[in-house]
């Protein structure tokens, strides 16, 4: 939806930039010195001159000829000098400001939930967090002052006109009318035009990032012709948006060129009227036609600041939906406090034993109090139906169902990606809502099905999982793959630990990445260990070592195991089967097979009983 930057403009584009520039403000107040000085030098110039051809020249007055070319070397200099220091100044002004600007997005990017990113493309994020922010780096650094410059110029250059000649000067006035009904005419049809911009170039981005992140599917099924064809349809695009703007500045921009040689003209015309008249001195003219660069520069750039003018203010909608965007995963105020309190009384009616959870650290019950969930664009469709179950700290929860079930959902809801929409899940007995979101994470760890390694080393994209503390711990980090599987195989690299992961773990298997991920998950030493489908990709005797591994951890966890395939819960102390969002069986893996329902129609099949095949589970 287009936002008319002229209505943003009234609501605070310049007051909102203004938060992120307040620390540099004395260099702007430096800057803005400077520039008059570089003006007040720019417009003593012309003066000068004019003084030689009258003085000098005509009156053969050659004693004050060497005084007037000293004076102009001085102004030159002065000028020069103090022109390079306030560009200098703003070019600092403005690169400390859009790194504070870009800091905050980023730390908006991490506040925000899963619904907004559900949302949001990934190459409209990319836009803000580069054009749109150039686009403003580019105003603060080169626009604010280029403006400045412009009207300080235009105004200082007009009041010594008026001072050598009124009568001239009032000529060259009456074309100001015209130039502010045509900026004014540009401004309104530039602002849709670079808004229209910004929006391609986001489909763009969006376009380029997902063919990127998806080229070997398109290689596989050899789709380079068609995927081209898309871009070059989201790049003809593109360019035709930026025509469009080059069209309307074609449509302006002879005009106001036209306006400012018009002045040139005037200048020459009524100026050399005057003179043949004697109502003007020749010295006069030429400073008056050496100041006239004064009025025609700022006149024929006045176009060029209007579009960059609302390329800014194009850019600064859209970052500023960005850090006003509301994440519907909040804390509350004093959360750590009201988790304390909370333990306080469990402690005291004898709820809880003082050891086994603290405001820091979890014991690992988790308990669903009819729970059900939709997803807020779509609050009429519930993923999740009246879910009650309760998990002991320290125990093995199993969770089986066909794919849209609602089990990636459901474990979501307990490291509080997403709030319940009716019903309460409880962590140690207190609201999952009530807790601090930094100790709920750092207590629950999902390790998912989709999984992400960073473009980094073996041993820190383990040790990213364990914070500062153990990071750097090379035993740590070398236990924690051994429990997850991966220290043989990591160990057979020719680089070990330091071996480079490529992007997204390009290179390593689907099984390896897996183990990698729990690792990961493990090194963090969480309370409630959540793997979502995690060893779908390994063999099933590695499969058996890890979950023996996990059985003799040194710190009790309750493990939340989502599956496909029996072999991966059957050890579970609570089996549950969900279908539809509803549980429809739960217990362990001999009452559930001896109950024959779901859940033994779905061992039966892994057990090859219905075909007669081979014997073991098959994923």
């Amino acid at each position: 939806m287009y936002v008319d930057p002229e209505r943003n403009r009234t609501s605070g584009n310049l007051k909102w930039i203004l938060q992120y520039c307040k620390p540099d403000l004395p260099r702007v107040a430096v800057s803005v010195l400077l520039l008059l000085i570089n003006d007040a030098m720019a417009v003593t110039m012309p003066l000068l001159a004019g003084l030689i051809v009258d003085q000098v020249i005509g009156a053969r007055h050659l004693d004050i000829l060497t005084r007037i070319c000293a004076a102009m070397i001085v102004v030159t200099l002065v000028r020069v000098i103090s022109r390079y220091i306030y560009q200098i100044l703003m070019e600092r002004f403005g690169q400390n400001s859009i790194y504070r600007l870009v800091s905050d997005e980023y730390e908006k990017l991490h506040e925000l939930d899963f619904t907004y990113f559900n949302h949001t493309r990934n190459g409209d994020i990319m836009s803000r967090m580069t054009s749109d922010t150039e686009a403003i780096r580019h105003f603060l650094c080169w626009v604010s002052y280029q403006a400045t410059d412009c009207v300080v110029m235009f105004l200082g250059a007009l009041c010594v006109m008026y001072t050598i000649d009124w009568r001239l000067a009032l000529a060259l006035t009456c074309v100001t009318p015209f130039i502010f009904i045509l900026t004014r005419a540009l401004s309104k049809r530039a602002a849709p035009l670079f808004y229209a911009i910004r929006n391609s170039l986001a489909d763009l981005n969006s376009m380029v990032e997902e063919n990127i992140e998806g080229n070997r599917v398109v290689k596989a099924f050899v789709r380079e012709d068609y995927e081209t064809e898309k871009f070059d349809r989201h790049n003809d695009d593109y360019m035709q948006k930026n025509m469009d703007s080059a069209y309307n500045n074609r449509k302006f921009m002879p005009w106001l060129d036209g306006l400012g040689f018009s002045l040139q003209l005037i200048t020459l015309g009524v100026g050399g009227f005057l003179v043949i008249k004697g109502h003007m001195t020749i010295g006069n003219l030429v400073s008056f036609n050496s100041l006239l660069w004064m009025i025609d520069g700022p006149v024929r750039q006045s176009g060029w600041l209007i579009n960059d003018w609302q390329r800014f203010g194009a850019s600064c909608i859209k970052i500023r939906r960005l850090l006003t965007a509301e994440s519907r995963i909040t804390e509350k105020p004093h959360a750590e406090e009201s988790v304390r309190h909370a333990v306080d009384i469990q402690e005291r009616v004898g709820v809880r034993k003082p050891e086994s959870v603290s405001p820091d650290r979890m014991s690992g019950e988790i308990r669903f109090d009819h729970v059900s969930f939709a997803f807020p664009d779509d609050p009429e469709t519930p993923v999740l139906k009246d879910l009650n179950f309760y998990v002991p700290a320290g125990t093995k929860l199993g969770i089986l169902g066909e794919t849209g079930a609602g089990k990636s959902t459901l474990v979501n809801l307990i490291a509080r990606f997403y709030d319940p929409t009716v019903g309460t899940v409880l962590l140690d007995g207190i609201d999952a809502r009530d807790w601090p979101l930094k100790t709920l994470r750092n207590q629950v760890s999902i390790v998912a099905q989709d999984t992400f390694l960073f473009s980094d080393t073996i041993g820190d994209n383990i040790g990213f999982g364990a914070g500062s503390s153990r990071s750097s711990d090379p035993a740590y980090i070398r236990r924690m793959a051994g429990i997850a599987g991966a220290d043989e195989f990591i160990s057979s690299m020719p680089e070990g630990y330091d071996t480079i992961v490529g992007e997204r773990g390009v290179g390593l298997s689907g099984g390896q990445k897996q183990r990698l991920s729990l690792a990961r998950a493990l090194a963090d030493d969480p309370s409630v260990l959540i793997m979502d489908d995690t060893t779908s990709a390994v063999d099933m005797e590695t499969e058996a070592q890890i979950q023996e591994h996990l059985r003799h951890m040194e710190t009790r966890k309750t493990v939340v195991t989502i599956a496909h395939r029996i072999s991966s819960v059957k050890d579970a102390d609570l089996i549950l089967v969900l279908e539809h969002g509803r549980i429809v069986e739960r217990g362990d893996h001999e009452h559930l097979v001896a109950a024959h329902g779901r859940y033994w129609e779905i061992y039966r099949k892994q057990l090859g009983v219905e075909s007669g095949g081979s014997q073991g589970f098959e994923e």
